[in-house]
């Protein structure tokens, strides 16, 4: 792995889905502007669910998905900054349980300081992932500004009966990840130069991967619900997911997949530091986390896995339709009755 002449990592503090605004401030923000409030009875999941898109209802057998992810670089090399990209931009429909059509693209670019000819990199990647998902990169809009930015807005389409949110889980559900954590610590790596090269292919496999699978699982009503893990890490998102039905989860932490090699880069302290800000989110709402194994479940992901929600009895069918669509995944707890924490880790 040769490092580019132009380090686009170098342009932000963070990264990737880990310069995410802060759950408080964010909420803070959507409060104060009304942002929660809305009346179109069409409008069937908005800001008020604190979802991955919105879906809007536009006739009894068909609904639009649509979504926007952006963010600054990830990773140094242009053509795959753009891959990982678009890869979690479109995770949001597949998300909802939807098919994504085409998608506009977003540009932020330092023309006089980064050579025009990395954005057109950038592009390039984007167009490579939306093409192994059967889109269409249609058009966007580009602004010339001091930060390099790209992503997303994706649109897609489903049935308004088969839509997935994050709030549909039911007690005893069975919880499972699809993808393993740890790219917000290979990303820091990547940044502080520390990485190693088969550990920064490791980062392209797992954040380049699509999550279709959630385009399969939007015809099951035995997939109660369904989100992909980014920005707050495995934690927020399994809050989100629990808080949404009124649930609390329990996870066993063994349980949850690592990318291979990414305890060598804690050990070095090498994580995001918006790995702390996850935590210092949702720490009164979780319980038996030890020490350092707090950088597993607040590690910022992008372009993550999907979290789903299985009841037991469906447990057989799930795993073997897993098995039939070559999709990894791994079981890690369950929801249960809501108690005086949202997460207990055992």
């Amino acid at each position: 792995m040769e490092t580019p002449k132009t380090r686009l990592t170098e342009w932000s503090e963070g990264s990737g889905c880990g310069c995410k605004i802060a759950p408080a401030i964010l909420d803070q923000i959507l409060s104060a502007s009304g942002s929660f409030f809305q009346s179109d009875p069409n409008l069937l999941v908005g800001n008020s669910h604190k979802d991955d898109a919105a879906v809007y209802q536009v006739s009894e057998d068909l609904a639009v998905i649509n979504t926007v992810d952006f963010f600054t670089p990830i990773v140094d090399d242009p053509f795959d900054f753009g891959r990982i990209s678009a890869a979690n931009a479109i995770s949001d429909v597949y998300a909802m349980g939807g098919k994504p059509i085409f998608a506009n693209a977003i540009l932020s670019w330092p023309v006089e300081k980064i050579a025009p000819e990395l954005a057109a990199k950038v592009l390039e990647g984007a167009k490579s992932i939306c093409k192994e998902a059967g889109i269409e990169l249609a058009g966007g809009h580009s602004i010339a500004a001091k930060d390099p930015i790209f992503g997303l807005s994706v649109n897609g389409v489903i049935h308004p009966r088969k839509i997935k949110t994050n709030q549909g889980a039911k007690s005893g559900d069975l919880i499972f990840l699809t993808k393993p954590i740890g790219i917000g610590v290979l990303a820091t790596a990547l940044k502080r130069q520390k990485i190693e090269e088969k550990d920064y292919f490791k980062l392209l496999d797992t954040a380049c991967k699509l999550n279709s699978i959630g385009g399969v699982l939007g015809n099951h009503e035995e997939v109660h619900a369904m989100t992909d893990v980014t920005g707050f890490g495995l934690l927020g998102h399994l809050i989100e997911m629990a808080e949404g039905a009124s649930l609390s989860a329990e996870i066993e932490l063994d349980k949850v997949p690592l990318i291979e090699g990414i305890q060598e880069y804690i050990n070095q302290f090498i994580f995001p530091d918006n790995t702390y800000r996850n935590w210092n989110a949702f720490n009164t709402k979780t319980k038996g986390v030890k020490g350092m194994d707090l950088v597993k479940l607040c590690d910022p992901q992008t372009s993550g896995g999907l979290l789903i929600a299985i009841s037991p009895e469906n447990q057989n069918w799930f795993l073997d339709t897993m098995k039939v669509e070559n999709q990894p995944v791994w079981e890690i707890g369950k929801f249960v009755t809501g108690g005086d924490f949202v997460v207990e880790v055992i």
